[in-house]
């Protein structure tokens, strides 16, 4: 079925307004773990938990026969391992940095993609990922004066593209919804014993912050879904970039942070790989 303009319009309104809203729950998280509020463990299963409880009264009648397939267990384990990561990094890195090195999960979701589910691959499309795979490296630089807790946010990255990957792989198990519920449930068991290991010291920005970093990332992945109902994926690609914007408009607002010279470059690689890459028919 054709989309309409007026459904595509507001199916980018609704993009732009979910991709400004993960990277502000990641920053709630990097406010919490850089000023010494909570750790990164508790802000993953903080995270995790508090979603559990806001998906629970919608999904919870079909989704408990999920629970006993193992496939979905390590997809959560794949989740439950980006956020960790993603969290350790945030807290002495600059948002813009994170997220930047964070996007190598689309490269290694496609490699997967074509190596694990066979899907197919292009010499164009393969080129366009080597090339946002070097504008990657000029925002880390390994060994040539970037941070090494950059390293974790690549990693994280890692974590995200199987995530993805095993997204795509067992879309067929149940609603997105349901998915969600497994998922944030699951995950949440995993980093249970990293949550109770260090709680925080009970004040209102902790617990502000914590809310705020669970919610505004549970509602910008619900956003996401009513995005995909007004039009196709393969068209809302593209705007999944305005998270480095979004990001980097966050880090400079909030912390004062901005990128030097050589991390503004890799962006620019990164989100024009990306894009390029989105635009492809094949």
């Amino acid at each position: 079925m054709p989309v309409t303009a007026g459904a595509m319009v507001r199916a980018v309104m609704i993009m732009f307004v979910a991709m400004s809203m993960i990277p502000a729950g990641d920053l709630c998280g990097k406010l919490l773990t850089s000023g010494g509020l909570a750790t990164p463990g508790f802000v993953a299963w903080s995270r995790f938990a508090i979603g559990t409880v806001l998906v629970l009264p919608f999904a919870w009648r079909g989704a408990w026969p999920l629970f006993g397939d193992w496939r979905l267990w390590l997809r959560a384990a794949l989740l439950s391992g980006g956020i960790l990561s993603i969290q350790i990094a945030l807290k002495t890195e600059p948002l813009a940095d994170v997220f930047a090195a964070f996007f190598i999960g689309p490269i290694v979701s496609y490699v997967l993609s074509v190596l694990l589910l066979r899907e197919a691959v292009t010499p164009t499309r393969s080129l366009l990922m080597a090339l946002g795979f070097c504008g990657l490296l000029l925002v880390v630089r390994p060994g040539l004066g970037g941070s090494a807790n950059l390293i974790w946010a690549a990693v994280a990255g890692v974590c995200y593209g199987g995530f993805l990957t095993s997204s795509r792989w067992l879309s067929h198990l149940g609603t997105p919804l349901q998915l969600s519920l497994t998922q944030l449930s699951i995950s949440a068991l995993l980093t249970l014993p990293l949550g109770l290991a260090a709680l925080p010291t009970p004040s209102l920005p902790t617990a502000a912050l914590t809310f705020g970093s669970a919610g505004f990332s549970m509602l910008g992945n619900l956003l996401l879904l009513f995005a995909y109902a007004q039009a196709p994926a393969s068209r809302l690609a593209p705007l999944i970039y305005f998270q480095l914007i979004a990001a980097v408009s966050l880090g400079w607002w909030v912390l004062d942070q901005w990128p030097d010279a050589l991390t503004w470059a890799g962006l620019a690689v990164v989100i024009g790989a990306g894009l390029l890459s989105a635009g492809l028919r094949r």
